[in-house]
This record gives structure tokens, sequence and C-alpha cells, in this order.
């Protein structure tokens, strides 16, 4: 099927103003699944391959055609961090077609809350933990908030397999779904999983549906290392050092705050996708 032409024309707008030459071939098999079958859906591709647009262009097109009269999608990840920055794209996707999202955990505004609370609708994102908390304390609001309930995405589902944690999650979406009689399809998003077939069976046990996992040909991919080291402060006499030593001026490319390691990471990989690793959340 031509899944471009099966988005919803808000989407296909995304799609234009961010110049992709094409779909991935994530996003093509995600849309196949979701658009053509009512299984749960595992996507497993590797970092930064378009997973998290391959899920929601379908179900945010879905959700258009038909909106839910409850909260339609609840996205569950396992930290506030990655909540906070998909928070931040599909906000700006929703924005157009008037899809409400709204993200729950502890550093979330009340405001956003109780606004949810009054008119149920959308895309609603929370961990586990705060999951657990709604339940108990808005445990008579349920059936209002997630009646209607279409999708369950669960984001770095592999963090969750063979953990205390992943079992009560998904005993929490049990509770849910028997609380506010719904049936939501499952859709699982990993980027590393060792047995798909196992999450998979993991994903969908108990939801009454099938489970399909796309195959598809991700293509070849290039990765590029590197691995700097920035000093705090000066290193001491006799101490060898095998990069720039702090503090150095910044480059007339860096902003003029910065200390020579933004500098070097800011010229090194803007335009360009990367992960960064320090030795510390505070660095």
């Amino acid at each position: 099927m031509d899944v471009f032409a099966r988005y919803s024309p808000f989407i296909q707008d995304f799609i234009y103003r961010s110049r992709w030459k094409s779909l991935r071939a994530v996003q093509n098999a995600a849309g196949d699944a979701i658009f053509n079958t009512e299984d749960n859906v595992l996507l497993t591709a590797s970092t930064a391959s378009g997973k998290t647009e391959a899920a929601f262009f379908p179900i945010l097109s879905l959700l258009d055609e038909n909106p839910s009269s409850t909260v339609g999608v609840l996205y569950i990840a396992p930290l506030k961090a990655l909540i906070n920055d998909q928070f931040e794209r599909l906000g700006a996707l929703c924005e157009e077609a008037g899809i409400a999202v709204t993200k729950w955990h502890g550093d979330a505004s009340q405001t956003s809350k109780r606004k949810l609370l009054k008119k149920p609708s959308g895309i609603l994102q929370i961990t586990p933990e705060s999951l657990e908390s709604l339940m108990i304390s808005k445990h008579a609001e349920i059936p209002s908030l997630f009646g209607d309930l279409r999708f369950i995405v669960i984001d770095e589902i592999h963090s969750l397999l063979r953990s205390d944690r992943g079992g009560q999650t998904f005993c929490l979406i049990e509770r849910l779904c028997r609380l506010a009689g719904c049936s939501p399809r499952r859709i699982g998003l990993s980027a590393t999983i060792g047995n798909p077939e196992e999450a998979g069976r993991f994903l969908a046990a108990g939801s009454g549906r099938g489970i399909t996992i796309p195959e598809f040909d991700g293509g070849r991919e290039v990765w590029r290392l590197s691995v700097e080291h920035f000093f705090k402060t000066a290193p001491q006499a006799g101490e060898e050092t095998d990069g720039p030593v702090y503090p150095e001026p910044p480059t007339d490319k860096a902003p003029a705050a910065a200390d020579p390691g933004l500098g070097y990471i800011f010229e090194h990989t803007r335009g360009r996708k990367c992960l960064i690793f320090t030795n510390s959340r505070e660095d």
C-alpha cells in the first residue's frame, strides 16, 4: 500500500515541510501493520531510525479521521526525560490537527493535568510510576479518562522485559483496560531486542489480540565514533593529555560563553543526528 497517501493531510504537510525525500523502511512497514491489521505491533529498529514517527504517523492519522471521546493514545516511557523530549516533538506535530498532548509525571504542570481531567482527549504521556499513582488517586475517573482508548504505545520496551517494573507496568495496563472497559492495541518500540518473538509475546499477553512484528530492510548504516577528552581543571604536572586542556578559548563559531568541550561538540554535531555520552548526568 502507499503509506504516505494513507496519512492524514497534516502529516503529509509535516513531511513536506521537513523536506523528507521518502519514508524510511520502518515507517512503511509500521504503516502497513497499523493501518491494515488490528494486531498489536512491535517495532524494532536502530537508534535514530524514525521509530517514533513510524508509530505515531498512522496512529495520529486514525485519530484525526475518527477522534476519540476520551484519551485516545496512552504513551508509556521509562524516563521523564524521554517524555519531555517526545512531548516537544509530538506537540509541534499535533498542534495543527488540534490533537492535545499532555505529559503526566512529577515535574509536569498541575494546570495541564487538571485540563486533561476536565476534558480527556488526545495523547497522554506518562511513566509507569505516575500511571500507578494516577490509577490510585483518580480511580473513579479511569472510565471517563480512558473509556475510548485506542492505542497504548510503550517506548523502550526492552527496559521492561524480565523486570519487576515491567510486570507491574503490564498489570497496570490490564487493570486500566478492565476499569475503563476498553481494548486498545499495544505498540512496542525498541532499538535493542535480542529475541523479538519473545518480546512480542510479552507485549501481547492478555490483550486478546495477535502480534505483528514487521520485517524490513533498514539499509546500510554508517556510524562515526569519536572519543574526546576535556578537562574541567588543568592536568597536574607530569600528567599526560591526549585532548584539549581546559581552559581553552572557544572558537569563533561557538557561543561566546561556551567552554571548550561544548564548543567542540557544537561544531562537530550541528546538522547531524548524534548520541553523546558523558561521565555523569550533571555533565
